[in-house]
């Protein structure tokens, strides 16, 4: 059996992924911040009361937790830090949808890892 994803515990390290690259998706945006320095992936949830009383805010984070050890774990890039902020509409979202929407994320965070930050001139000529 794999060794469970580390998780984010402490209120800084929440705080450190908002500086890094937003995914928003239906369900729930993800915060993804590349800390550079090649460990293992982790995550943090977030549902705030917005969301719905404690048994539904419970409900999503057995959900999201879930997804992230069958479906999406795989996709979770080493030395990134991922929080993910549920919406309420997870609750009613098939299964499968949402690791699939976790995934997708995961890996676009992945991606934008090489591309530069900011807008680029057409002509590639920075002034």
């Amino acid at each position: 059996m794999a060794s469970p994803v580390p998780r984010l515990r402490a209120r800084p390290q929440f705080l450190a992924a908002r500086r890094g690259r937003r995914l928003n998706g239906p369900y729930f945006f993800v915060e993804a911040l590349d800390r550079g320095d090649g460990a293992p992936a982790r995550y943090g949830l977030t549902v705030t009361r917005k969301v719905g009383n404690a048994v539904v805010r419970n409900r999503i984070r057995r959900r999201l937790r879930e997804a992230i050890r069958v479906v999406s774990r795989a996709d979770m890039a080493e030395g990134f830090d991922y929080v993910i902020v549920a919406r309420h509409e997870l609750l009613d979202a098939p299964f499968e949808s949402i690791g699939l929407e976790l995934s997708r994320r995961f890996r676009k965070a992945a991606d934008a890892r090489g591309a530069p930050q900011g807008r680029r001139s057409p002509t590639g000529n920075e002034k």
